[in-house]
């Protein structure tokens, strides 16, 4: 009952703001963070067409930003974002459950991955988890596990 009345008032005061006149708020859009001019984010390790044992270290790097945890809003920062072996997301949305998250601001990680060959690639995303606009994405890096 209580969720259907305030769905009621919701389209009630809805239907009423075209009337609201030159006081009425416009309703607030999700606007991307900026990334600060000539940042970049990349893989210090492993190199491109290395080979890893199993269980190694995937180190994070990002120069002209800062890192931050998710949800602490600040300029110029954010946390990182690890695809392993996928295709890019949208980027124009909050980053979802392809990529894996360092919301506690981490800049590494020790991943165990199959033998073979595997890529990796970093996405830098705000404290809503929405990359930065525009985008910081590092280079795809191949390598392959043992």
């Amino acid at each position: 009952m209580r969720r259907s009345t305030a769905a009621l008032v919701a389209g009630a005061l809805a239907s009423l703001a075209p009337w609201a006149g030159a006081g009425a708020e416009p309703e607030a859009k999700e606007v991307p963070s900026p990334a600060r001019e000539g940042a970049r984010i990349y893989i210090i390790a492993p190199a491109h067409g290395e080979t890893v044992p199993r269980t190694f270290t995937v180190k994070f790097g990002l120069q002209g930003m800062g890192v931050a945890p998710a949800g602490v809003e600040r300029p110029f920062t954010g946390h990182h974002h690890l695809l392993v072996d996928g295709e890019l997301p949208p980027l124009d949305r909050p980053l979802g459950e392809t990529v894996r998250h360092f919301g506690a601001g981490q800049t590494e990680v020790t991943l165990t991955l199959e033998p073979g060959r595997h890529t990796l690639r970093l996405i830098f995303g705000d404290h809503r988890h929405r990359p930065h606009q525009p985008p910081l994405v590092s280079e795809e890096v191949v390598i392959y596990v043992r």
